[in-house]
């Protein structure tokens, strides 16, 4: 272009300085041709970049054919120069071309991160730091930053060039070898071909450390020699959307940058940069209710500019823009800084790719649910409810399950904010680049998001070897509407059902079960078949659990004590789903075995005092019954351990425990007796599970608990006895006055009039 042959302009990838010089470079020089550093494969894709659809940050994914796991990303961001490049060449009509290493041979030589800049520092050289240290710096993002990023109007290639030229030179050997070797003779060969085609007027963007490799004098045959041989793989591109907080990791171009946000604001901003910074700054403080003016933002341009000057940097950059807005905006704190930093340093930028870009079925089908339910995906979390009474929701949430089912965990469920409710099901959705790779490998399982899932839940079904696992799959495949995987599913736990006579592993596989018989009438879907299948588990478990809990040691005592408390909720969800011959039927029959466990001698102290505990609960063992069961188990003949296990067991490790003690004080004196009684050469022993146990409780339950037993628990003073907000005693019409409101949250029907003058009566 200049006589002397092609312009290399050698940049850093995702440098705004590099972008910017970039785009100077190419409105001064008005080449015939554009090269960039990237797989050629994707020349056939290229032209998509120019769709006003296509919004970066956005990313080349390459993969082999049939296998989506072996992959590689050429990320690009607004401020890439690579991107700048691309877009340029479109605009002005001018071919451009991608002339590094074709996916095909890196994918074969097993190359997984795209990593395509970073050879150099995996062998011991970073570029980079050499030249800081070389300078007198510490620091080499500072001293970049300083010299090329800071530096607007100005042309920094042949600098850059001449520098990485004495560093390749000093290095020797060292420098030319390894997979860059490789690279750098197919980048020749494609630089002579298009040569051979538009002459010298062409301009060539790569990484500044190639740019000495492509200017030398290396004849043909040598590197086609060093290609030679060379395995290959057959491949698959497409453009993908990808995020800041990926870029914010060392991947593409093995330039991983920690502050996305700050570079893409430096490439945007038309002038006055730190003030532009701030100002986005104290917007976003005053979004999140802190106090801050535009007093504190010339402040804080005043102090990042007289840090600049101190540090002696040309003008303020990242760090001395942080030490400003910590010292006026966030008065010191660290904790404003972090929002900062994640959502302006690092943001949450999430790219789009143009429909008419490739992509797989799979891929499309998924496009067009999220298009149809307006489920827009973000790079930032969220948190949504999905209400399943609503047919969208409903949609939206059976997206979510079929993905999980594949592997694309979009959304993860969260734990419900609002009660146990089973109307709504609330969700943290978050979409990472990843989940691309994630999607292309799902398409090996079919072309709409419904089939694929269908076929790995058979699949799935056909390999699992626990009972649990399977019933964990038709849990997944009711949420997910999959009824057409459910016949699969069903042969499967019906199979190992018959085989598995392992208490614990059908304790286990029956709560998953029933939350699927208990719930799919949210979602109207048929269980009945489910129903079945979990009756006959829980029958199986009835019989088999007293025998099951004999000679335990203490931590598979606390296993199976899970396992009764899971079974227990699901007999109560099973039962008012109506499963098994009769709902009190299968109640008076677990109630049996729960009474079994709780008077039976010789078994762990855990098990007897949940199992007590639970009867309590369901109102099938009184107070008296429970007094009597609890003194003794807390007799002086009983192992001081296992006495204690069983007041853990019985009070349990929740707040509910400790409201029991409070409000009966006869339980209350029993454990108080029992515990002044320990011999003190016993009292280290069970002290851990006590403390274990009372250390769940509020803490103004403590407070009560330890305000009457000063009192004295079985005669407490009757100020003691009743806590703040609650009466001496039950006031019947009260009680009467909120049941209307309790039956229209709970759906029941209104009380026939002769069961309200009943209720009346009995009160």
């Amino acid at each position: 272009m200049n006589g002397t042959g092609p312009a290399l302009l050698g940049v850093r990838h995702h440098g705004p300085g590099s972008a910017r010089a970039v785009r100077a470079a190419l409105e001064r020089l008005r080449p015939a041709a554009v090269l960039v550093e990237g797989p050629p494969e994707a020349d056939a894709l290229v032209h998509h970049a120019a769709d006003p659809q296509m919004r970066p940050p956005v990313a080349l994914l390459a993969h082999v054919a049939g296998d989506p796991g072996r992959s590689a990303f050429w990320p690009f961001a607004r401020f890439s120069p690579e991107w700048v490049a691309i877009r340029w060449a479109l605009g002005h009509q001018v071919p451009v071309r991608f002339i590094d290493l074709p996916a095909a041979h890196t994918l074969a030589l097993g190359e997984q991160d795209g990593d395509q800049d970073g050879d150099q520092e995996e062998a011991g050289h970073d570029p980079l730091a050499m030249l800081a240290a070389a300078a007198g710096h510490d620091d080499p993002e500072q001293w970049w930053e300083d010299v090329v990023e800071h530096r607007r109007d100005s042309d920094p290639f042949p600098a850059v060039a001449e520098a990485m030229g004495a560093l390749r030179a000093g290095l020797g050997a060292a420098a030319t070898g390894g997979r860059d070797a490789v690279r750098e003779a197919f980048m020749r060969l494609e630089l002579r071909r298009a040569r051979r085609e538009f002459g010298d007027d062409i301009a060539v963007v790569c990484g500044a450390w190639h740019v000495p490799a492509l200017s030398e004098k290396r004849t043909v045959t040598a590197d086609r020699q060093l290609l030679k041989g060379l395995p290959k793989a057959r491949t698959e591109l497409s453009w993908v959307p990808w995020t800041h907080r990926r870029l914010a990791r060392r991947s593409g171009y093995g330039a991983g940058i920690a502050s996305p946000g700050w570079y893409a604001h430096l490439f945007e901003a038309p002038d006055r940069p730190v003030e532009r910074w701030l100002t986005a700054v104290a917007r976003l403080l005053r979004a999140e209710d802190h106090p801050v003016s535009s007093a504190h933002v010339i402040e804080a341009v005043r102090l990042a500019q007289t840090l600049a000057a101190v540090r002696g940097r040309p003008q303020p950059g990242l760090g001395e823009t942080v030490d400003a807005v910590r010292a006026v905006m966030c008065e010191g704190s660290d904790v404003p800084l972090a929002l900062i930093g994640d959502r302006l340093i690092v943001g949450d930028d999430l790219g789009e790719v143009p429909a008419a870009a490739p992509a797989s079925p799979l891929q499309r089908d998924l496009a067009a649910l999220q298009r149809s339910l307006r489920l827009k995906p973000e790079a930032a979390a969220r948190d949504v409810d999905f209400d399943l009474r609503k047919d969208t929701d409903a949609a939206r949430s059976r997206l979510l399950h079929r993905l999980r089912l594949l592997g694309v965990p979009w959304g993860e469920p969260a734990r419900s904010r609002g009660g146990l409710g089973t109307f709504k099901e609330p969700w943290r959705l978050c979409w990472e680049p990843e989940l691309s790779v994630r999607l292309a490998e799902a398409s090996a399982w079919g072309t709409t998001v419904e089939g694929a899932a269908t076929a790995r839940a058979v699949a799935l079904a056909g390999e699992a070897t626990a009972l649990a696992d399977v019933t964990a799959l038709a849990e997944q495949c009711l949420l997910a509407g999959l009824g057409d995987a459910l016949p699969d599913v069903m042969r499967a736990l019906a199979d190992l059902a018959a085989l598995d006579s392992d208490v614990g592993h059908l304790a286990q596989a029956l709560p998953a079960l029933v939350r699927a018989v208990r719930y799919g009438d949210v979602r109207r879907t048929d269980t009945a078949a489910l129903a079945d299948v979990a009756a006959g588990l829980a029958e199986r478990v009835f019989v088999g659990l007293p025998a099951a809990c004999s000679g335990l040691d203490a931590d598979a005592a606390a296993g199976m004590r899970g396992h009764v408390d899971a079974v227990h909720q699901s007999v109560g969800l099973l039962a008012g789903a109506g499963a098994g011959s009769g709902d009190g039927c299968m109640r008076e029959r677990w109630s049996a075995v729960l009474a079994t466990l709780a008077g039976r001698d010789g078994l762990p102290g855990g098990i007897r005092g949940r199992a007590a505990r639970l009867l309590l609960d369901d109102g099938r063992l009184d107070e008296e019954r429970a007094a009597r069961l609890m003194g003794l188990a807390l007799s002086p003949g009983t192992d001081p351990a296992e006495a204690a296990a069983w007041i853990e067991g019985f009070v349990g490790t929740g707040a509910s425990g400790g409201m029991l003690l409070l409000h009966d004080q006869r339980l209350l004196g029993l454990v108080d007796t029992w515990l002044t009684g320990v011999a003190p050469d016993a009292f280290p022993a069970v002290l851990p599970l006590l403390r274990r146990t009372f250390a769940a409780f509020d803490p103004g339950i403590r407070r009560a608990l330890g305000t009457h037993l000063r009192h004295g628990a079985t005669a407490p003073a009757p100020s003691a006895l009743t806590p703040p907000g609650f009466a001496p005693t039950h006031d019947p019409a009260r009680t009467r006055a909120v049941l209307p409101t309790l039956r229209l949250l709970l759906g029941l029907p209104a009380p026939h009039p002769s069961d309200i003058e009943t209720e009346r009566a009995s009160a």
